[in-house]
């Protein structure tokens, strides 16, 4: 069970990184912003791999612990977490290095462009989760 749960975990995470990412080149297409001096690609796959090798450690330690509710605790736990990471990017604030023209209107645009992308791992994790374990 272990394997297929970390699996789970690298699977989501690569694959919520390149929905992050295809989400990041749409929004700077379609909004005209680009947040790349600030968030860099890579930085959005090491997230979202790490996020969901974490959830899914969590999710093992969860069945393992409790397992007759591991699964609805863990799921609560995660959405809850997902919905508590938003405060970084509403917390966030530029580099002073990146002072340019018009900067209210993309930290205007950051935030909800960030807080979107805090949601892709559990979606995906969520959405993968029976292919890899078979709930009975």
């Amino acid at each position: 069970m272990f394997k297929r749960v970390l699996f789970l975990g690298i699977a989501s995470g690569v694959l919520s990184g390149l929905a992050s990412h295809i989400f990041m080149m749409v929004y700077k297409e379609v909004m005209f912003v680009d947040f790349s001096p600030v968030l860099k690609a890579y930085q959005l796959y090491a997230a979202c791999v790490f996020g969901c090798v974490l959830a899914s450690m969590g999710y093992f330690a969860a069945m393992k612990v409790v397992p007759r509710f591991g699964e609805i605790i863990f799921n609560l736990l995660f959405v809850i977490l997902s919905f508590a990471s938003i405060i970084s990017p509403i917390m966030f604030t530029f580099p002073p290095e990146l002072d340019v023209k018009g900067i209210d209107e993309i930290t205007m645009y950051f935030i909800p462009f960030t807080v979107t992308l805090h949601f892709f791992p559990a979606i995906v994790w969520f959405a993968i989760k029976p292919i890899f374990i078979k709930s009975v």
